[in-house]
């Protein structure tokens, strides 16, 4: 299978199958001299992993990142990063009946079209198990992001589950980590694990919708037309297992503003020009602008669940399945670090792009 890498500088190869010996990552661009362990990128799987609360699968996976390569006495070389998460935790035998069949909503008849087989275990490739990988990644490039701009902050919070939204009047900071949910609303977390304990014990499922918001980027990162830092960034969090609808800024609102209402003005301030609004989400003709990037994503529900679907085996037979094995019944939870490790890798991208073409040189203002 092709197309398993995504950057341009700073690239990430994913490899492994949700029931394999392990899964992990091959990060190729890293800049030499910056400090890193497994240590460092270990918190962000941790946030990630499976099994932290009823309202996630109950898969055991500690997760455990190792490096195997581009890293001496604690320092990245600048060769290619090697990291290596272990399976610990695989139930095979929960697929052994869709072994021949395909499951409604998932990548099952798709792969099956296009290689001709499959790895049903889990999904195999398809599997979010994927993402750890990607999480992994994310740790890599947050620790050269601290070295390259240290006031750089990503955080990642659910603000949708179903058609429950956060009331934004509430939006506590603080808040994100003290729930399952990653949501700065605590009235809506509390409401949100009602909702979801109704639908986890009805066999049912239910999607979200993910923000990710970087402050302190730097202005002058990305390139117009065909390098857009909001394209790149969309294409990356379009990747992520069951994302299908990616936003930036206002995003799909922005089609019900007028021009007055929309653009985004601007004011001299002391320490330069300063934006009264945000609505084009901190990139301006793909370029960011030094206010916060905002992006959206949505999840679908998750597509294995316990209650009859209707779908054909690999024959041709009709048949009703039921899929078993441990799922989430909102794999919008443990996308949100997903979602800001896919963050990290695209801006760090841009910014090593940036240096390579300009230098970090800058137009004047004022």
């Amino acid at each position: 299978m092709s197309l398993n890498t995504f950057g341009h500088l700073f690239r990430v190869t994913t490899w492994g199958e949700s029931h394999g010996p392990a899964i992990g990552c091959t990060v190729d661009g890293c800049p030499p001299g910056v400090r890193l362990t497994e240590a460092d990128i270990q918190p962000w799987l941790d946030r990630r992993k499976p099994g932290t609360s009823k309202f996630t699968t109950q898969r055991q996976e500690a997760d455990e990142v190792r490096i195997l390569s581009g890293v001496f006495e604690g320092q990245t070389t600048g060769t290619p990063i090697q990291l290596m998460i272990e399976n610990t935790d695989q139930r095979s035998k929960d697929y052994g009946e869709i072994a021949q069949s395909f499951r409604p909503g998932h990548a099952d008849i798709t792969y099956h079209q296009k290689y001709g087989l499959r790895d049903y275990r889990g999904g195999g490739r398809s599997s979010a198990r994927e993402t750890a990988s990607r999480v992994a990644a994310g740790g890599v490039a947050r620790q050269v992001l601290a070295t390259l701009v240290p006031g750089l902050k990503i955080t990642g919070y659910m603000v949708q589950m179903g058609v429950k939204g956060i009331d934004r009047s509430r939006f506590d900071v603080d808040e994100i980590e003290r729930n399952p949910f990653w949501c700065p609303d605590p009235a809506a977390a509390a409401d949100w694990a009602v909702y979801l304990d109704e639908l986890r014990l009805a066999h049912n499922s239910v999607g979200a919708v993910i923000e990710v918001v970087a402050e302190g980027v730097p202005p002058g990162l990305g390139a117009p037309l065909y390098g857009k830092l909001d394209s790149d960034l969309a294409a990356a969090m379009m990747s992520i297992n069951a994302v299908k609808g990616v936003e930036i800024g206002e995003g799909m609102a922005a089609a019900s503003l007028t021009g007055v209402e929309n653009a985004d003005e601007i004011r001299m301030g002391p320490g330069g020009p300063e934006f009264l609004s945000n609505h084009a989400g901190g990139i301006l003709g793909g370029i960011s602008t030094g206010q916060p990037v905002v992006c959206r994503f949505a999840v679908k529900p998750t597509s294995s669940i316990l209650t009859p679907r209707r779908t054909v085996t690999q024959a041709g037979a009709e048949v009703d399945l039921i899929t078993k094995g441990r799922h989430d019944p909102c794999v919008g939870i443990r996308a949100v670090p997903v979602g800001e490790a896919m963050m990290a890798c695209v801006i760090l991208d841009h910014l090593l792009l940036d240096r390579g073409q300009t230098g970090g040189v800058r137009g004047r203002i004022g």
